[in-house]
């Protein structure tokens, strides 16, 4: 089984318009083989061209792991995953660089996205997986650098959480006193830290009587709640048209009656319509950022607030009148994922700042706050 074979028989079965079974792959390899071949040889080739032409090929077990976030590939012999026990090196390769980038593309063109000389990288998701696609392609980077996200579902309740140990059961009852409070929140953390799981859990606390309207980027939140209505955004398509953006969908739940309003990451200028909604009667809505720490959440929010056009003094307002909290998760060196510390907005004369009511190391300081 010859690499001159296996090339022969791909760029057969890459200009057939059929489907890629395992019949169909057998017979093209017979026929490019010109002869007889024995059966382990077909096996070798069908198990190589199964993965050119389905799945995320060698890459397929490491997405199945249930443990897997993120798969990261940065060279043929270097692919990386990461998860509970944090960023690690697998055994998997690839043949050589131009495997990579046949995946990365076929990968592409499955996102509905284009990736090639002219168009260098490309993100997008995979249909019907949850999985996060970002690619980049020489001279861009040194050898074609593929990047899989997988979105697990946030299903854990506040209970599960505190099993785990994310917090004890003193602060797992006072978060349920925050969400039964309607009092506003952000869960605030680094990548994989733990944020959407967090406020999936406290969702879930929500009674049963109120309708939650969430928009999200990607369909990750799911709460144990009957009155739970999802809007999620679109990329534009390989022409450019049909975004559907994150601003536009927080406006559209504004007219589809919500007690509360969520946003599964705050990352640009919906930060306004957020805000404007939650000054204007909707209580105890939430989202996520991305901040190292709470002290950071002032600046962080800033900045998505330029994009909005709104100035540093009007986003403190808005800020201060309408967000009570920012509940910070950390992801430790083990990997384990804990509620990280507590803290409350409060207006200084030198503007808005958090400060901290709870930490994991020292307790509680101004628990009174919560009522």
């Amino acid at each position: 089984m010859t690499a001159a074979l296996i090339d022969r028989v791909r760029h057969r079965l890459a200009g057939a318009d059929v489907e890629m079974t395992a019949a169909v792959v057998a017979h093209a390899v017979r026929s490019e083989a010109g002869g007889v071949l024995a059966d382990s040889d077909v096996l070798a080739a069908l198990q190589v061209l199964r993965q050119e032409f389905s799945g995320a090929g060698p890459l397929d077990p490491l997405l199945a792991d249930p443990g897997t976030t993120d798969v990261l590939v940065t060279a043929p012999d270097q692919v990386w995953v990461d998860g509970a026990a944090g960023l690690r090196r697998t055994d998997v390769t690839f043949p050589d660089e131009a495997a990579v980038r046949r995946l990365a593309q076929r990968l592409a063109v499955a996102a509905g996205r284009r990736l090639d000389d002219a168009s260098p990288c490309v993100d997008g998701w995979l249909p019907d997986s949850g999985v996060r696609l970002h690619a980049v392609l020489p001279p861009i980077a040194d050898s074609t650098c593929l990047s899989l996200r997988v979105l697990r579902p946030a299903t854990h309740d506040l209970k599960a959480l505190q099993e785990f140990g994310t917090f004890d059961a003193e602060v797992a009852e006072a978060l349920r006193s925050i969400v039964r409070g309607r009092m506003a929140f952000l869960v605030v953390g680094g990548t994989g830290s733990g944020k959407t799981s967090l406020l999936s859990a406290l969702l879930g606390c929500v009674p049963a009587n109120e309708r939650i309207v969430c928009v999200e980027d990607a369909g990750e939140l799911h709460p144990d709640h009957p009155q739970f209505v999802r809007l999620v955004a679109r990329p534009p398509n390989v022409e450019g048209a049909g975004e559907i953006t994150v601003r536009g969908l927080v406006r559209e739940a504004l007219r589809m009656r919500p007690d509360r309003i969520v946003v599964g990451e705050v990352r640009g200028a919906e930060v306004r319509e957020l805000l404007t909604s939650l000054n204007t009667g909707h209580e105890g809505g939430a989202g996520t950022l991305h901040a190292n720490s709470p002290a950071e959440v002032p600046a962080r929010l800033e900045a998505l607030g330029a994009l909005g056009g709104l100035d540093r003094h009007t986003l403190h307002s808005q800020v201060a009148a309408a967000v009570r909290l920012v509940l910070h998760m950390r992801r430790l060196d083990d990997g384990a994922r804990v509620l990280n510390e507590i803290g409350a907005f409060a207006r200084t004369e030198n503007g808005l700042v958090v400060r901290p009511i709870w930490t994991r190391v020292h307790g509680w300081s101004e628990k009174e706050l919560l009522c």
